[in-house]
């Protein structure tokens, strides 16, 4: 699709970066026709429908986490990635599968303190899942981080796949945020068959944040 669409070539590959794809920013730029955009949208939610992946998308209030888990070890993007790999864990157990766990690189200190806190799970566990559960299900017991230039397949895919669901998810939660743009909206529909799910019930969201309150009648 990249060497269709943007003549990417294998020595130097492009690399797919949501910002400038909506853009339509270099090297991008092709995108600007109409007709082209409309058929590399279109290309590309027919691949987004026929991959085989799973989603789970974790939401959080920083500011909401901070004032009620005062004396929790995690800071919020460590607390977020916590409840994803206790569902990651449980999605495996489920298919009798192990997984291993990549995160895109955000800067030197960031990282460091990212991976000491994967650790801590798999040697400690969770409030939830044992470490027994973890070191059983996940192959390594150091994070792999990697960079966005790296061009790996699945950091691009949640790249694009995570403003999208960000979204649906805090509308869903009262919060407030712009309405989707057409092409997220079709996004997120294809995300309704993708999103973890056991017996009929969804554990592919989750929001963490305080609920929105009521409003009173006139």
């Amino acid at each position: 699709m990249k060497s269709e669409f943007f003549a990417s070539h294998p020595d130097d590959p492009l690399v797919l970066r949501r910002k400038e794809l909506v853009n339509a920013r270099w090297p991008f730029h092709h995108l600007r026709d109409a007709q082209v955009r409309q058929a590399f949208d279109s290309r590309l939610l027919s691949l987004l429908q026929q991959w085989r992946y799973c989603v789970v998308t974790v939401c959080i209030d920083k500011l909401y986490h901070r004032e009620t888990y005062r004396v929790r070890r995690f800071e919020p993007y460590h607390y977020c990635m916590m409840i994803l790999l206790e569902r990651f864990v449980l999605y495996l157990e489920g298919l009798h599968a192990v997984g291993d766990v990549m995160a895109e690189s955000r800067g030197g200190s960031e990282d460091r303190r990212l991976k000491d806190s994967y650790s801590r799970l798999w040697l400690s566990g969770s409030d939830y899942i044992s470490h027994q559960r973890f070191a059983a299900c996940l192959t390594s017991r150091q994070l792999k981080v990697k960079l966005k230039s790296n061009n790996i397949s699945g950091l691009q895919l949640a790249n694009i796949m995570a403003h999208p669901s960000r979204s649906e998810v805090l509308l869903e939660n009262g919060q407030s945020v712009k309405p989707l743009p057409p092409f997220a909206a079709k996004i997120v529909d294809v995300l309704q068959k993708k999103y973890y799910q056991r017996s009929g019930k969804v554990f592919g969201k989750k929001y963490i944040g305080e609920a929105p309150r009521k409003r009173k009648g006139p």
